[in-house]
């Protein structure tokens, strides 16, 4: 395995990024997840717009996207695998250790990890725990992770693999690191991005794709939806099974299988949508 760092490439026991990184002490960074099949990226373009658009609103240099690119492409082609996570993570670079940013520039890493095909249907939970949709990180893609990591635990020790938020209104918003859809009165729904979920690519073209309306919902429309699936990179629309104690059906149903099939359809044919 061969990893981008800062400029080259670099075998995996030895690519190295300082221990007073600002991403590793506080979490000043920001990242995207890119599905790559057979070497090739999906969606890398919205992404890298996303990438820039978290940077911006972290306080962070503006990031070369033209050397993100050439950073993607190396490590894919150094690293052939039929389905991959393709990571990249820009962060604020060595700085004084607390919350001040050090001048010596931006840290750059780039990674692929192998993956494989999600299953169809997925189990979810909710948690007790809100999404502030009015955050000074709120929309923004950062290594900040760290309530995400705590609730997708409590999805594991349940048997599900997503945890899913409300907002400090009480509002459906997001999970770990999906987008989540409902189907209600058989039309499809997704909370807007003022309920402070993250903008999805993969959200944001199934909106696009399948004609989704951006509604704000309470948070028990998951006890009432006719249909759940949740979206994202490497789960694209999965559909949902049970969340908590409550079984839906057989999933995936008729909605969510037209997404599934317009969303395979769609971007098997534009890799750059």
């Amino acid at each position: 395995m061969r990893i981008w760092v800062n400029g080259a490439l670099h075998p995996a026991d030895a690519a190295r990024v300082s221990v007073l990184d600002h991403g590793l002490t506080v979490g000043d960074g920001v990242f995207e997840t890119v599905k790559a099949a057979r070497g090739r990226p999906f969606a890398l373009t919205r992404h890298l717009r996303r990438l820039a658009r978290s940077a911006h609103g972290l306080g962070l240099p503006e990031p070369d996207l033209d050397e993100v690119r050439r950073a993607c492409t190396a490590v894919l082609d150094a690293n052939p695998m039929e389905l991959g996570r393709l990571r990249v993570t820009y962060t604020g670079g060595v700085s004084p250790l607390g919350s001040d940013r050090g001048d010596a520039g931006a840290t750059l890493v780039v990674a692929l990890g192998e993956s494989a095909r999600r299953p169809d249907t997925t189990a979810a939970v909710t948690v007790p725990w809100t999404r502030n949709e009015r955050g000074a990180l709120t929309g923004l893609k950062t290594t900040s992770y760290g309530e995400n990591v705590v609730a997708l635990a409590r999805a594991r020790e349940q048997g599900a693999s997503e945890a899913l938020f409300a907002n400090t209104t009480g509002a459906l918003c997001e999970g770990t690191g999906s987008n989540v859809f409902v189907v209600l009165d058989g039309v499809l729904h997704t909370p807007p991005l003022a309920s402070g979920c993250l903008a999805g690519i993969t959200r944001e073209l199934t909106v696009e794709w399948c004609g989704a309306r951006e509604t704000d919902l309470p948070f028990d429309a998951l006890e009432h939806a006719e249909e759940i699936f949740l979206t994202s990179t490497l789960r694209d629309v999965q559909a949902v099974h049970r969340v908590d104690d409550r079984a839906l059906g057989s999933a995936p149903g008729p909605v969510t299988a037209k997404a599934m099939r317009v969303f395979e359809e769609r971007s098997g044919a534009d890799l750059d949508p």
